[in-house]
């Protein structure tokens, strides 16, 4: 399904967001988390990943897709099928069962709801700017993460909350509360550091409470290309 897309955008977006110091100014916070991000997709390149994506509508399982995934050459991200596209779903119908039309409509609304996602990615030093402006700062969790939150930053009442390690300074998950065609639309996802310093995406999950939609993701497996 094309929600996969967006959610490595995401992950490559805020996977390294540091916490500035009281005397860090907002032009210096903003290159900061610029640089920073830009040295974790750098680094994400050098790595493939087997990644599961599995699609849930209206309790059934509609979709799962299994795929082997890497940089090419251009810089794209190349995905490779793994699981046979003509073997039943577990606990669902038959792929052959689902209509061909309802499978369009569900990926036409896939679609648009990754497109609303995608602005949450902040992929411009503006937006990155955007962000930090509005953001409120609370104190260690239970977990001891630091929370940075900011509203309306899409659409009025809408929330992008990033939790940070504040001793490594690596997000450890973030959620995105929204409104989609009129109905609250959230994205939650937690992040894994590996030894190798690359902060990724381990678990990420989009929920359209109204239309029972869900959409899960693991990632997993991660080598470094030699």
């Amino acid at each position: 399904m094309k929600i996969l897309p967006i959610l490595a955008l995401i992950a490559a977006a805020l996977g390294m967001a540091p916490i500035a110091s009281a005397q860090t100014t907002p032009s210096e916070m903003t290159l900061g988390v610029t640089e920073a991000r830009k040295a974790n997709v750098a680094l994400l390149q050098q790595y493939s990943w087997t990644s599961r994506t599995e699609v849930i509508d209206q309790g059934q399982v509609k979709d799962i897709r299994i795929d082997a995934v890497n940089y090419g050459p251009d810089g794209q991200l190349q995905r490779s099928v793994l699981n046979d596209p003509s073997t039943p779903l577990p606990f669902a119908v038959p792929r052959r069962h689902i209509a061909e039309r309802e499978r369009q409509i569900l990926q036409e609304y896939l679609t648009g709801l990754r497109d609303l996602l995608e602005q949450y990615t902040l992929p411009t030093a503006g937006k990155v700017q955007d962000f930090l402006n509005r953001a409120t700062a609370s104190g260690r969790d239970s977990y001891g993460l630091f929370a940075m939150t900011a509203r309306n930053l899409v659409q009025p009442g809408d929330t992008l909350s990033v939790w940070v390690d504040p001793r490594t300074r690596q997000a450890q998950r973030i959620r995105v509360s929204s409104t989609f065609e009129g109905e609250p639309v959230t994205l939650t996802a937690t992040f894994t550091t590996l030894p190798g310093g690359l902060n990724h995406v381990a678990y990420a999950e989009v929920i359209v409470p109204a239309k029972q939609i869900s959409v899960q993701i693991q990632n997993f497996n991660y080598d470094r290309n030699n």
